[in-house]
């Protein structure tokens, strides 16, 4: 199967889950998992949240930020993977001067 995000609508949201600035993102949605190339903006965060649909696998691509899990801070540089296990509280923030360029898959469970 390809999934061809060129093709996808780019949606850009303010103040996910309460944070600050914008966040914007691709998403291809199945049953069974989400993929969601995104680009948190300078001086923009999702805000902390529990994660209820399911493992929630981050992966950074580029730029800096911080990651928030049940209270454990953990810093995000390029090549970095933060994964938030279903049921757990977190949050993403960029600190750098850059978008924060994540590909995130939600798997399901």
């Amino acid at each position: 199967m390809l999934i061809n995000f060129n093709e996808t609508m780019e949606r850009t949201t303010p103040g996910m889950n309460g944070g600050t600035g914008e966040m914007s993102a691709r998403i291809y949605m199945s049953d069974s998992y989400k993929i969601i190339p995104c680009r948190i903006h300078k001086g923009g965060s999702i805000g902390k949240h529990v994660q209820m649909s399911g493992d929630d696998i981050n992966y950074v691509i580029s730029g800096t930020g911080k990651a928030i899990c049940n209270g454990e801070e953990e810093i995000l540089t390029a090549g970095c993977c933060h994964i938030c296990p279903k049921g757990s509280s977190h949050s993403l923030i960029n600190t750098g001067d850059d978008d924060l360029v994540l590909l995130t898959v939600v798997v399901e469970k």
